[in-house]
């Protein structure tokens, strides 16, 4: 047994040799503090001290944001950010496009500007083709008189020049008020929609469902109130006795929005003048709606 433990000892004799460690005071020579350690413990001790601050350091640098001030460090989620940003500002972008655009047609219907371009068109009464002078082989006319005689061929067409019809051609509209038809859509004249005359005090009726525009006073028109709906389409409401409805509110068709009247310096008698709006131009309201 002996034998072991002097081979024991011998591999570390000087790891396993105890040391005492005292605190004296210099000028008493009294003991205050006395420890007794050894060599082997000094290790352990500074090791474990060693991989502690390693283990600390490492969770501060993954799992804080001191990671950040590291050189060299790309957060994973920085790119997300800046994608979601940048679809943030491109989805503002268009919507402040869109908020403009829609300023810019309220400015014009309210201001009566000449939106209205009147299309131009220079063709002949004439056929041009009664002009053309044509050498037909015996074989091209008896193929040209076969085809001729079905009525699902034909070389000449009868509607050459077809106009398109608006999309809201299909949609129900509520009449604003029943009344008579004194002046006209004429674009020509800066007239933009139709003047009608009805009973005092009777009131006027929203055309669809929307979202109150703009419900104000002006020189010109008196109590205006427009009204925005779906399908690019506004109605203008003017020369009003009294508003119902103030802007921003939801109004559904054939709901009571103002009362007719004849304020307005432009007013001529007591009536309404209502236009039709579609994508920011005028349209002739009786032809979608009946008075």
């Amino acid at each position: 047994m002996k034998r072991r433990k002097k081979q024991t000892l011998g591999y570390s004799p000087k790891l396993l040799r105890k040391y005492r460690l005292v605190l004296m005071d210099v000028q008493t020579y009294e003991e205050k503090i006395s420890l007794v350690i050894t060599r082997l413990g000094v290790f352990v001790v500074v090791g474990l001290t060693i991989v502690s601050l390693i283990v600390l350091t490492i969770y501060l640098v993954a799992f804080t944001s001191l990671r950040e001030y590291i050189p060299g460090y790309t957060d994973l989620s920085l790119p997300k950010q800046i994608y979601n940003l940048q679809r943030k500002a491109d989805s503002l972008e268009v919507e402040l496009k869109h908020r403009q655009t829609y300023m810019d047609n309220l400015k014009r219907i309210l201001s009566d500007d000449d939106m209205y371009e009147q299309p131009t068109m220079s063709y002949t009464s004439t056929p041009y083709y009664d002009t053309i002078t044509l050498r037909h082989s015996a074989a091209d006319s008896a193929l040209r008189e076969e085809y001729e005689s079905q009525t699902e061929f034909t070389l000449y067409p009868t509607n050459i020049f077809t106009y398109p019809t608006l999309s809201i051609g299909n949609i129900y509209f509520f009449s604003p008020v029943n009344g008579i038809i004194t002046r006209k859509y004429n674009p020509i004249q800066s007239h933009f929609g139709v003047d009608i005359v009805a009973a005092p005090n009777v009131p006027i009726k929203s055309v669809l469902d929307g979202t109150v525009i703009f419900s104000d006073w002006t020189l010109e028109t008196g109590y205006i109130i427009c009204i925005q709906h779906d399908h690019q389409l506004v109605s203008v409401y003017k020369h009003n006795s009294s508003l119902l409805k103030q802007q921003g509110s939801k109004v559904k068709a054939g709901e009571s929005i103002s009362f007719i009247g004849q304020s307005g310096e432009l007013q001529t008698g007591i009536h309404l003048h209502f236009e039709l709006w579609y994508d920011g131009k005028p349209v002739d309201p009786e032809e979608f709606i009946t008075f």
